[in-house]
């Protein structure tokens, strides 16, 4: 099964015959290419010219974070999964306004379950989110129920932290512990999010809650709110609660970002909770969280092309 890299030290990606290579001052280490599911590099990181032809051949992805955990940028392959006539449905369905309201609405409705799953699982009332109706036709508005929705679980969640405070969602950059977490998760879910969107016939850059932007994949951000709470959340709940992150995990300079250890802890906690397998009760088997990120992207084309109207996720676990 492949897995992803997450490289947390300067080095160099090089390649020989056909294996990558991590290279720096603590030596070389083979990362075996057909292991790889993607990279994702929080520390400076040059890729040989040979180990992106490498890359490229093998469809696996390169991420690239700033030291706080923001997503700078990709290597790419070419799109190996190519469909001009779901990517001009998907279209046609952003370009109508009742059909794009309506895919926006089950984003939030998939988003306020997954807040309220993660609630109940600690014994914590959900009322006020539950309360929060999820209408509205335009995209304004709808964006404004997101705000209300996150604004509502951001205050659940602080409550439920034993060890560390929060009090309010702030970035670039981020101004405490928590929200150092809350930074480094969502980019990397973004990330593993774009690479299951890759997978599937969709258009990255073609949203329906998010406004469609230059520089970025806006698709990933609307299929990544609907998992925030149930993997970035429940994995920042479960480090600091259980004492796996501590202060002494912590850097400062002119915001507070992850030391080395600590994004490895993090990381290890993340890419755990993105590989654990729940019983899917339709497909009546077990499947990967991050599966079932690639299962919400198919759900969607399966829309588009009118074979089954759209329900996003109601997470159950």
């Amino acid at each position: 099964m492949k897995s992803p890299i997450y490289i947390t030290q300067p080095g160099i990606l090089e390649r020989k015959a056909n294996t990558v290579f991590f290279v720096n001052e603590n030596g070389k280490k083979a990362l075996p290419i057909q292991n790889i599911s993607e990279i994702h590099c929080f520390a400076p990181t040059t890729l040989t010219s040979g180990v992106i032809k490498l890359l490229a051949d093998n469809d696996v992805p390169v991420h690239f974070y700033n030291k706080y955990g923001y997503y700078r940028g990709s290597f790419m392959p070419a799109e190996g999964q190519i469909s001009g006539a779901i990517v001009i449905a998907q279209a046609s369905h952003y370009l109508d306004r009742k059909k794009r309201a309506y895919i926006a609405r089950e984003f939030l409705n998939g988003i306020k379950a997954s807040m309220i799953r993660l609630l109940k699982s600690q014994s914590v009332d959900s009322m006020d989110i539950e309360e929060i109706e999820v209408k509205g036709e335009s995209p304004q508005e709808l964006m404004g129920i997101e705000s209300q929705l996150w604004k509502a679980f951001y205050e659940n969640f602080a409550g439920m932290l034993k060890y560390f405070s929060f009090s309010e969602r702030n970035r670039r950059p981020p101004r405490d512990e928590v929200n150092a977490m809350i930074s480094y998760g969502n980019s990397v879910l973004y990330t593993v999010t774009l690479s299951e969107i890759r997978k599937t016939y969709l258009h990255p850059a073609i949203s329906f809650l998010h406004e469609p932007l230059e520089r970025r994949y806006s698709l990933s951000l609307d299929l990544a709110d609907i998992f925030k709470p149930i993997t970035v959340f429940r994995v920042i709940l479960r480090l600091v609660n259980k004492r796996k992150i501590k202060e002494e995990h912590f850097s400062r300079d002119v915001g507070v970002l992850l030391n080395r250890e600590g994004l490895r802890i993090f990381l290890k906690e993340l890419n755990g909770e993105l590989e654990r397998k729940v019983m899917h009760p339709k497909l009546r088997r077990k499947v990967s969280i991050r599966y079932l990120i690639r299962l919400e992207a198919y759900s969607l084309v399966k829309h588009f092309l009118g074979d089954k109207e759209y329900k996003a996720l109601r997470a159950w676990w």
